[in-house]
């Protein structure tokens, strides 16, 4: 037995040679077919009836743990030592101890700076709210709970949004963890996105000591509102050198004096009115005075602004400053008025106004001339001319009544006649000159009508009066009332009406449209023509010459038989006669006679109207002589025949 063993002995030596040169340690590089024993090492156990936990020593099957592991070297030297035999058997270190989460991780905690943003709803100044937060992460329990410091007077409920608790990251029941949360990340909790901006100190050491990598620190968002509310720094001014006292003794007595105006002639009302600035060298102080004159109708207010310091520049926020109530100061003034702000020919605004400096006295340019190097400050006329009177334009003439009488209607209220020639009035009262005249119509049934002119030299209107005669089946009677007669072709801003000179045998009167010929006058109208020839022209006064020769003229039997046997004959030829007098140097019968009888092919005696006068256009006939215009109409044929061959007759020589 004995034997047995030693051979045993023997042989896991030689083994275990065999297995060192081949690099084998033991444990799981043992050949398997080498190993007898596969139990594990007991690690529970009780002494002294508590249970203990034992470090394992060997691993299966008796096999050397990796980490207790001894080269062989260092085996046979611990074996040559014996330190059991002189310190006696090693005693094993106590294992740690077990220390809980909430002792470990007891008053840690990770603080994070974050903010959301709050919609506003319901308000003209804001419509949005941003709110800064702090987010706890308490590491002892995984918990953690969202404080917004609590700012004075807010009005917003503030401190302990969410309480302490367990935070579901998703809706599969997954909470937030501390590796979740890190800078610059926005995170959900109910409903609300808070934006991680920052941390503390202590969080960024314990995140970089896990592993976690963090994103760099992104700046705290700030609420506009509550930026706007702040009250801005308050800046400090280095006081300057200039003495105050000294400019009050150098300038004292000292004033600038400007003339200027304020035109204020584009508002209702407005008018252009003269003031006097007055600036003080002493205090850099302005004064405006008014000007008044005599009988303004204005009270004598001396002074349009008290003697004050004007602003040039305000500043952007002081804009609305109640400067009715309050003095402005430096703080809400960028810049004042100096005196270089005040030069002749410049125009500057003062309380809303607007001044045009156009003058100043002596002393005002010589302090420009040494103080700025300014020498010539011209005085500037500022008189107005007044403008031309806007000419009045009449309404159109509406027919009604004289031209002069409706326009009475615009140049008042209440309109009053117009003014008459009372003088003319009374010279030329009860004197009318009454003519006879044939009314010029195509229709047959108005060439034996006769008509009475009667032309009223007081107040130059006309009357028409037609003498009935019996069974000719018009009645007669006033044919026109009295009233002026405008001439045809006059425009009806400036009528002419007919005079006693446009009235003369064989004259043509257009009145409303119906031209009527003076065949005869009366006796007083022969004494009135001698009496006052200058109104007559040469033609009037030959047609009456011609009249009242005739007249005297006795006429032989023959002609007074056909006379009366053919009264139209007669006033042909008289017609004729007359012409031929009057257009003795016109003798152009052969030529006329030759181009009428050219358009007369048929030798009827008879042209058409419209070819009659191209042919006196061409000719130079003057058809408008109202001698001639009456020849043509007593050669006039019918509406559209005229007889050339007593046209022609007339201006045979």
């Amino acid at each position: 037995m004995l034997k047995e063993s030693c051979e045993m002995f023997l042989l896991n030596q030689a083994l275990r040679e065999d297995c060192a040169r081949n690099n084998f340690t033991g444990g799981k590089d043992w050949p398997a077919e080498l190993k007898t024993a596969f139990h594990r090492s007991q690690t529970l156990g009780y002494r002294n009836g508590y249970a203990i936990v034992r470090r394992p020593t060997v691993g299966i099957g008796g096999d050397h743990l990796q980490f207790n592991q001894l080269s062989q070297a260092e085996l046979d030297e611990l074996a040559n030592k014996a330190p059991v035999l002189t310190y006696g058997q090693p005693k094993q270190a106590p294992p740690a101890d077990f220390i809980p989460a909430h002792v470990a991780f007891d008053k840690k905690v990770l603080k994070f700076d974050a903010y959301f943003q709050e919609d506003v709803p319901m308000s003209p100044e804001e419509h949005y709210r941003i709110r800064q937060v702090n987010i706890y992460y308490y590491l002892e329990d995984d918990s953690m709970s969202v404080i917004e410091p609590v700012v004075e007077n807010s009005g917003i409920p503030q401190g302990k949004l969410i309480k302490r608790q367990r935070l579901a990251k998703n809706d599969r029941g997954d909470h937030y963890h501390w590796k979740d949360l890190n800078r610059g990340i926005n995170i959900t909790i109910y409903g609300k996105t808070f934006r991680i901006v920052d941390c503390d100190r202590f969080t960024q050491v314990f995140l970089e000591s896990q592993g976690i990598e963090l994103n760099p620190p992104e700046k705290m968002a700030l609420d506009p509102y509550t930026e706007l509310r702040k009250q801005p720094l308050r800046k400090y001014v280095t006081p300057s050198d200039f003495d105050q006292l000294k400019q009050f003794l150098t300038f004292d007595k000292q004033v600038l004096r400007f003339y200027a105006i304020w035109d204020d002639t584009d508002s209702m009302y407005g008018e252009c009115r003269t003031y006097i600035i007055h600036y003080y060298l002493m205090d850099d102080s302005v004064e405006i005075r008014e000007v008044h004159e005599r009988n303004d109708g204005r009270d004598p207010f001396p002074l349009l602004m008290n003697r004050q310091r004007m602003p040039k520049v305000l500043v952007e926020n002081a804009k609305n400053f109640p400067q009715c109530v309050l003095e402005i100061s430096d703080q809400e003034v960028l810049e004042w008025y100096t005196a270089k702000d005040f030069i002749v020919g410049k125009s500057l605004t003062i309380l809303g106004r607007t001044f045009f400096i156009y003058d100043c006295d002596p002393f005002t340019r010589r302090y420009y001339k040494e103080k700025f190097g300014i020498a010539d400050l011209p005085r500037i006329d500022v008189s107005k001319q007044e403008p031309p009177p806007v000419k009045q334009e009449l309404p159109p003439y509406n027919g009604y009544g004289l031209v002069e009488d409706s326009a009475q209607n615009c140049f008042a209220l209440i309109p009053k006649p117009p003014k008459k020639d009372i003088i003319k009035m009374l010279v030329n009262d009860n004197k009318v000159l009454r003519y006879l005249a044939a009314l010029e119509s195509p229709i047959p049934e108005d060439k034996d009508r006769r008509f009475v002119f009667s032309y009223f030299l007081a107040t130059d209107m006309i009357s028409i009066f037609e003498p009935p005669v019996r069974n000719s089946g018009i009645i007669g009677g006033k044919y026109l009332g009295r009233t002026k007669v405008v001439k045809p072709y006059s425009t009806v801003d400036n009528p002419i009406y007919y005079g006693p000179g446009d009235f003369f045998i064989g004259a043509v009167i257009e009145v409303f449209g119906h031209r009527f010929i003076i065949l005869d006058t009366d006796e007083y109208v022969l004494k009135y023509m001698e009496s006052n020839a200058a109104q007559y022209s040469p033609e009037a006064l030959a047609s009456i010459q011609n009249r009242v020769r005739k007249r005297d003229a006795p006429a032989p039997e023959s002609e007074s038989k056909q006379t009366e046997k053919d009264p139209g004959v007669q006033e042909l030829e008289a017609l004729i006669d007359t012409i031929q007098k009057q257009l003795k140097d016109h003798s152009c019968k052969d030529n006329i006679r030759e181009a009428f009888q050219i358009c007369d092919k048929e030798a009827s005696g008879y042209v058409d109207r419209e070819m009659f006068f191209k042919i006196c256009e061409s000719l130079n006939i003057p058809i408008d002589d109202s001698l001639v215009k009456e020849l043509i109409r007593m050669c006039s044929h019918g509406e559209g025949k005229i007889n050339y061959y007593n046209f022609v007759r007339a201006f045979s020589n």
